[in-house]
């Protein structure tokens, strides 16, 4: 049988394939914009006939009814990371988190649960009979499929074609084929704050030509990208592809020829979440190279690049260097991701740097301020990166620079980059608490 027959002997409706999944069953499913909608609504509605079925995936892009609290029993949901939709339905108590350093996803896939399925988007098949994982579904799809007793496709002629490697599965390897047409969810373009373009701004001073970067997730971060038109020659090796690298290399300040590991290529570990425009650019593009998250985000990997330069973002940081980027107390913001994968990878890197960057304060609702530097975290804080791990922390205040540091030195940068009202306080609460 060709592919082409193969392909019609396996496609079925979205409830067909819906049918394939039974009680007690482990899902795999795409996550951000690479789910696929059609098949997982079709799912949902067999909930009540369903029990102690268990989806996992991470930074939910479609407002999916299993996240209700009726669902929970039916259809439970497990998250590796926290998204903008995990955390508009965490009241609903039908989320559940697992984190771990992307860089392990590889392990953390193979002993976390046996998958009876995964469930993905994907392109059309290309002559071959080969069809692309998509924006994000290179992350560590092509293992799942390889682990999961069923693969389950759905086919929508907006997913792009994405090159690199373990990128694609051909249709003699999947069980159901579900064609359903969608357009791509995208990122909505926020307007950068005048703190986020002092805090970019400050950064890009220290990125010097040729250098190769990384880029987090999050809205300070991702401004240093508008900061970088006068560099040249820059290369990427990211997990997770945004639309200021995307501008920054159709304007040609990004070109790949200075990177000492997969020259020439922009490096992105499975993850591409932008607007239509970047999309378009990503599709059957030969400078993108789309890899595994747990390949992109090796520490020995990353430091084979001069020159390498992280940059992510903090929710909270401690006076002597630890980051929170995870949750606010006990409640979950975003999740462990590749912050420190690529903090440690920079660390090795010939000439690297890694930057951790936040707003100094947040605003409360009463009009006071209150300071997003502390002595000491809430209770139930997760530390995201250790402070031995840090090199440099910026505000819209300046930058302080806390690698290989004393505790007292890294005190006293600290507050000199915190808010200008909340300096003497934690001045006197580092006093109180042994740290000067």
């Amino acid at each position: 049988m060709n592919w082409k027959d193969d392909y019609k002997h396996k496609r079925v409706t979205a409830e067909g394939a819906a049918s394939a999944i039974r009680s007690g069953d482990n899902i795999m499913v795409s996550g951000a914009n690479s789910a696929p909608p059609d098949i997982i609504t079709a799912l949902c509605k067999r909930y009540k006939e369903l029990e102690n079925v268990t989806i996992w995936s991470g930074l939910l892009m479609y407002p999916f009814d299993f996240l209700k609290k009726e669902y929970k029993g039916h259809i439970n949901y497990v998250t590796i990371f926290y998204g903008p939709v995990e955390r508009m339905f965490a009241n609903e108590g039908n989320t559940e988190n697992c984190s771990f350093h992307f860089s392990n996803t590889d392990k953390a896939s193979l002993g976390i649960a046996h998958f009876n399925a995964i469930m993905c988007e994907v392109s059309p098949p290309d002559d071959k009979g080969f069809m692309s994982f998509g924006p994000s579904g290179t992350l560590h799809n092509s293992l799942m499929c390889e682990i999961s007793d069923k693969v389950i496709v759905q086919v929508n002629e907006e997913t792009p074609y994405v090159y690199g490697f373990e990128n694609v599965i051909h249709v003699s390897d999947v069980d159901y084929i579900v064609e359903a047409n969608h357009r791509i969810p995208e990122m909505p373009e926020i307007p950068i704050t005048e703190r986020e373009k002092k805090i970019g701004s400050m950064i890009a001073e220290r990125i010097p030509d040729r250098a190769t970067i990384q880029i987090g997730i999050g809205g300070i971060s991702n401004a240093v990208g508008h900061f970088l038109d006068s560099k040249k020659d820059l290369g990427v090796h990211t997990e997770l592809l945004t639309n200021s690298m995307v501008e920054l290399a159709k304007k040609g300040v990004i070109t790949n020829k200075a990177k000492n590991f997969h020259h020439g290529k922009m490096l992105i570990g499975g993850i591409c979440i932008g607007s239509k425009d970047t999309y378009e650019f990503i599709d059957r593009n030969p400078m993108m190279e789309f890899c595994p998250v747990y390949y992109a985000n090796n520490r020995q990997n990353i430091a084979k690049n001069d020159n390498f330069i992280s940059i992510n973002n903090a929710l909270t940081v401690d006076l002597t260097g630890q980051v929170a980027s995870e949750s606010i107390g006990f409640s979950m913001y975003s999740g462990t991701g590749g912050q420190a994968d690529f903090l440690r990878g920079a660390t090795q890197s010939r000439g690297g740097k890694s930057f951790i960057t936040l707003k100094s304060s947040s605003n409360q609702k009463d009009g006071s301020i209150r300071s997003r530097i502390v002595s000491s975290f809430l209770p139930g804080t997760a530390i995201t990166t250790i402070r031995a791990d840090v090199m440099y922390i910026v505000t819209e205040y300046g930058i302080a620079d806390l690698w290989q540091k004393t505790t007292s030195q890294r005190v006293n940068a600290m507050i000199s980059i915190a808010h200008p009202e909340c300096r003497d306080q934690l001045r006197r609460e580092a006093k109180t608490f042994g740290l000067l």
